[in-house]
């Protein structure tokens, strides 16, 4: 049995975010949204200081490359579709 990891980094453009206090009014509940629905590890992952910007990391352990890229493949159809107060300005998804 073989342990796949997928991993995902999404850039995202945060609509109204003027201050980092904005930024995490914002994201926190993303964050959790995913973690909850979609049962992923989820964090802000770099543009940490950046009000109006945020690169966010995703990941989950799974026992099929499938499974794994369906899962997050989901999580970003989810952020297009859900989330109209940000934009996804580009993602990358690896499976190791």
């Amino acid at each position: 049995m073989a342990l796949i990891i997928g991993a995902s980094s999404i850039e995202m453009r945060i609509y109204g975010a003027a201050t980092l206090k904005d930024k995490r009014s914002v994201l926190r509940p993303i964050l959790a949204a995913l973690r909850r629905e979609f049962l992923v590890s989820a964090a802000e992952i770099d543009l940490l200081d950046a009000p109006g910007m945020t690169l966010i990391g995703l990941a989950i352990a799974a026992n099929e490359a499938a499974h794994a890229h369906a899962v997050l493949e989901k999580c970003i159809d989810w952020l297009e579709r859900e989330r109209l107060d940000v934009e996804l300005v580009t993602y990358e998804i690896e499976i190791l």
